[in-house]
């Protein structure tokens, strides 16, 4: 009896130390005595106690905020930057084996190379153009880890922290820019009117009986308000073409 109880817990021993379970998301890196096998999963697999060791790697998408980093950029100006970056592990084995700590390298990596990237380039650029930055900072990093097992899908540029006189400096500049189209678009109009008016006295030009009826609808619209006495100078010429129909 009681070697029958013995045998039934050294097997739920092996059971619970030999057999796990793993996600959808996971894989299993299985050490042999030291010795690297094929990664595993998911559902269940079973190992030998003692023997195999087993270390377990997430494949999902990981985000991971680089802390701010201070970046003195080409045109020499001061600013914090800080970024995401989205990656996942495409190869477990690698991940395990080819680096220590692959999240705390990642970080590290991605820190040297925002402020080398955004170093290069102007403060301009870094406010109007991110997505060629994002593009260079994918590259580069994407590069560097794929001896890792590690593939890096997207990075993007957070926050831009410029020193109180730049922003200051930069408001002044976008108030000058709007004055400046005010007055460009108030010019237009001013050339465009003129020229209006110029087909019109070309076109009056040609017919001087238009200027007449203009100058009779003028006086019915003076005529129309409520003014006690108007005084409106009309010119001879209005009855020329009635003295020649009279000669």
């Amino acid at each position: 009896m009681l070697t029958t109880i013995a045998i039934i817990v050294i097997v739920i021993l092996f059971l619970s130390t030999a057999i796990r379970i793993l996600n959808e998301y996971e894989r299993a890196v299985v050490f042999r005595l030291g010795r690297i096998l094929k990664h595993k999963g998911p559902g269940l697999i079973i190992l030998i106690p003692v023997v195999d060791k087993m270390v377990k790697v997430s494949m999902r998408l990981v985000a991971m905020d680089v802390d701010p980093q201070d970046v003195i950029t080409r045109d020499n100006v001061s600013v914090k930057v800080n970024a995401v970056i989205y990656f996942r592990v495409i190869d477990p084995t690698k991940a395990i084996v080819e680096v220590e700590n692959y999240s705390y390298a990642m970080s590290q990596l991605a820190q040297t190379t925002l402020r080398s990237v955004c170093g290069q380039a102007e403060l301009d650029e870094l406010l109007s153009d991110r997505d060629k930055i994002n593009t260079q900072l994918q590259e580069i990093l994407d590069t560097h880890t794929d001896p890792w097992g590690i593939k890096v899908a997207t990075v993007e540029l957070k926050h831009i922290d410029l020193p109180q006189e730049m922003q200051r400096a930069m408001a002044k500049q976008a108030e000058a820019e709007r004055e400046r189209r005010a007055k460009v678009i108030h010019a237009e109009g001013e050339m465009q009117a003129a020229g209006k008016l110029k087909e019109a006295a070309d076109l009056i030009a040609q017919s001087p009986i238009a200027l007449q009826l203009r100058y009779l609808q003028t006086l019915t619209e003076v005529a129309s308000e409520n003014n006690s006495t108007t005084i409106f100078p009309i010119p001879i010429d209005l009855f020329a073409p009635f003295m020649k129909n009279k000669e």
